[in-house]
Order: structure tokens, then C-alpha cells, then sequence
């Protein structure tokens, strides 16, 4: 499954989750049942990230299988490079290409934390724009990358990051995957200083569902996303509800957010599952209730 054609049919908008492997049996079980759950849905297809440094390649690599021949789920293989030597992304790659995966989605990735004795391999590509060049030379693999639509916060400019994301499309990347955000216009503004750029291929909108206060907070911060004021005030009061009265805060604030994406015409909308599936589910049935999906 080739992820750049499922953007370039013009039709309905692509529905795609994202997961990350679980780490241990007991978080295997849970992982099943949302698994399960999301795949009601029909997603058209669920991605699978790579632990920063490669520390989770194995688990990767069986969540990915798994999704493929035991979900019979369209699947898209993470590979985040930081650290490794071009020996080890192609053990990596190899591995997912006999397993018959099409669509690599190509992040630096960063250091593993808590982690002092990490070791990058002095042969490492320091930037997903190497990664891909050094994928796209060697493998037949559709390829996508990230956008910061309020600029990675490791970027020294904003300018900076977009000129970086010219790069990585130059490079080989069909599609893009935009970082989440709580403000719609900085999408929207982001889609349109990216096309000023010479940037032509399709950016979809990254969707993180407000799980929690602190989640919210704490991803929000590591991330570099802005929490409107609004947004501030909103989960001040659906926490004096308690936790499901934040749950369909976060359902309600992210259907409004994607019934306004999807009428401007997005070409598909990317949702961080986080490895749950009930705010998704509730999101994507809204949605498609309204005839949107």
C-alpha cells in the first residue's frame, strides 16, 4: 500500500492512526482491544512508530507484522534513524521489505532518554532529509516525512524549518504528516507558506485528541503546540467533571476542529491514538454521522 496514492485519488479524505508498540504483555492485551476497536472504523490505513535510537526496532517491527497478517490492516512502518549507521537502517528496512511493507514514514527521531550509555554510530545521519535521500537511492519505498506547523522546537527559525522540509521532499518524500495543533489558522497558514516555498505535496493535518489535563500539558510543551487560552479555560472547567466530562471535552473540541479542516478541503486527517481508541472512536463516528468521512 502505497500512502502518496491514497492522497492523490481526490477522493473521500484519508483516515490513518497512528500507535506506538506496546512494552510489555500486559500492555499487549490493552493494545489488542484498541486495535480492534479502531480497525472498525476502516481506517485507511494505521502507522507504527519507531523508538528514538531504534530502542523499540523489534517491537516495531512485530506490532507492524502483526497489523499486516493478523489485523489485515494497511500498515506504514516508522523508521526514526537518529543514531544509527546505514548498516542498521538497512537491516531495518530489508526486514520490512520482505514483509511487504510499501510506505516508510522517515523521522530523525532523538537521543533515548534516561540513557546515558547511548552510543550513536559515528556513521549516523543527523537529519531525516539524509535518511530519505539514503532510502530513496537505495529501495523502492513510498516515503513520507513530518511538518512543524509552529516549527520543531529544535528548528532555529520557523524560515529555517520550512526550508528544511523543502529538503526532505526534494529528497523523496511524496507526503507529509503536519505535527499536531490546537489552532486551526496556524495550519492554515503553515499549508500556505509551504506552497510559497515550491512545497506542492499533500500535507495532512495531525490530530491529538485531548486526552487528559496533563497529558495535555506535558505533550504540549515537548512538542511545541500552543494551548489557546480558550483551549486554557475549556479544560479548566470539563476538569471540574472529572475525567469523563475531559474525555468528551476533547471529543467535542476535536470534531470541531476536523469539521472545519475537512470543509476547507483537507486531504485526510492523522490521528495520534496515543494507544487508545475511545475518544478516536467517538471522534470519527461524529464525523462520519455528518456525512464528512
Amino acid at each position: 500500500m502505497r500512502v502518496s496514492k491514497l492522497y492523490e485519488n481526490g477522493g473521500n479524505p484519508v483516515v490513518s492512526f497512528e500507535f506506538f508498540p506496546p512494552r510489555d504483555e500486559e500492555a499487549e492485551e490493552e493494545f489488542e482491544k484498541v486495535v480492534d476497536d479502531l480497525a472498525t472504523l476502516k481506517p485507511d490505513y494505521m502507522s507504527v512508530t519507531f523508538g528514538a535510537g531504534g530502542s523499540t526496532r523489534d517491537g516495531s517491527f512485530q506490532t507492524v507484522k502483526k497489523s499486516i497478517e493478523e489485523k489485515n490492516q494497511p500498515t506504514v512502518a516508522y523508521i526514526a534513524g537518529y543514531g544509527l549507521g546505514p548498516d542498521e537502517m538497512t537491516t531495518v528496512l530489508d526486514r520490512y521489505q520482505e514483509l511487504g511493507i510499501e510506505t516508510i514514514f522517515v523521522i530523525r527521531g532523538d537521543e533515548p532518554r534516561n540513557n546515558g550509555q547511548f552510543v550513536s554510530h559515528p556513521d549516523c545521519m543527523h537529519y531525516a532529509s539524509d535518511m530519505i535521500s539514503f532510502i530513496n537511492e537505495n529501495y523502492d519505498f513510498d516515503l513520507g516525512c513530518a511538518g512543524y506547523p509552529e516549527g520543531h522546537v529544535q528548528s532555529e527559525s520557523f524560515e529555517k524549518d520550512i526550508e528544511y522540509l523543502k529538503t526532505k521532499v526534494d529528497n523523496g518524500a511524496k507526503y507529509v504528516v503536519a505535527q499536531y495543533f490546537y489552532d486551526n489558522n496556524l495550519f492554515y497558514e503553515y499549508v500556505d507558506k509551504c506552497r510559497k516555498a515550491g512545497i506542492s505535496v499533500p500535507i495532512i493535518p495531525g490530530i491529538m485528541p485531548i486526552y487528559g489535563v496533563k497529558m495535555t500539558e506535558n505533550l504540549a510543551t515537548l512538542c511545541g503546540a500552543t494551548i489557546s487560552e480558550e483551549l486554557r479555560r475549556g479544560l479548566k472547567e470539563a476538569s471540574e467533571g472529572g475525567k469523563d466530562a475531559i474525555m468528551q471535552f476533547g471529543i467535542d473540541f476535536a470534531v470541531e476542529q476536523c469539521r472545519e479542516l475537512l470543509e476547507k478541503g483537507v486531504p485526510g486527517l492523522h490521528f495520534y491514538t496515543m494507544d487508545r481508541s475511545q475518544s478516536v472512536v467517538g471522534i470519527v463516528n461524529c464525523l462520519k454521522q455528518e456525512n464528512l468521512l
